[in-house]
């Protein structure tokens, strides 16, 4: 470093974070002044425990975050996440997600190159911890898989192959059968 760039690093330079947390404070509102100053190098964003739901629409503006950790923040199905295709980590475990199918249509659609994925203790997450049977789990597992095929950890499990394989069988067969179905109808009747 030149002593031109040690002297214009003064008091008046913004630190570039690449982790960040504002966890555990209670915030009524995302405090985007602070984390919108690390645009360009903020990877990891910890917004966990915070009241009461917030709308992350403008976190879009973080070119190179790859973690989002939104842990027990009131979040519902119906979140509208921004479009981040740097994003590879969603941790939304202990929220209020209880309709599988919107939710995972939005992160599949927002965060196409995620590969981690947590959301236990949500309705649509049903486990032994929150009162759902095995068999729950297990196809609340497959559906997420078949929908969000580059997945490789889902809640804190690996994405295995035999799971990937079974998830494109059973929810193939749902999408045949609804087309067909649908043809059929369209046919007109002679």
């Amino acid at each position: 470093m030149s002593d031109m760039d040690q002297n214009n690093s003064g008091p008046q330079a913004q630190p570039n974070y690449q982790w960040l947390s504002f966890a555990y404070q209670s915030l009524t509102e995302i405090p985007y002044d602070s984390i919108l100053m690390q645009t360009e190098t903020l990877e990891v964003l910890d917004l966990s425990y915070n009241l009461p739901y917030w709308n992350p629409a403008l976190l879009g503006h973080l070119e190179k975050l790859s973690t989002l950790i939104l842990d027990c923040n009131n979040y519902t199905s119906h979140v509208k996440f921004p479009y981040m295709d740097t994003l590879t980590t969603l941790c939304i475990n202990k929220n209020k997600i209880n309709n599988l199918p919107v939710f995972v249509e939005e992160v599949r659609k927002k965060f196409p190159n995620i590969k981690i994925l947590s959301m236990m203790n949500n309705e649509a997450a049903p486990s032994y911890f929150n009162g759902g049977s095995l068999t729950q789990y297990k196809d609340y597992r497959l559906y997420v898989i078949s929908q969000i095929p580059g997945l490789e950890i889902l809640d804190d499990t690996e994405v295995m192959e035999k799971e990937r394989i079974q998830a494109r069988k059973t929810y193939r067969l749902h999408r045949v059968s609804y087309s067909s179905k649908r043809r059929k109808e369209e046919l007109p009747i002679n």
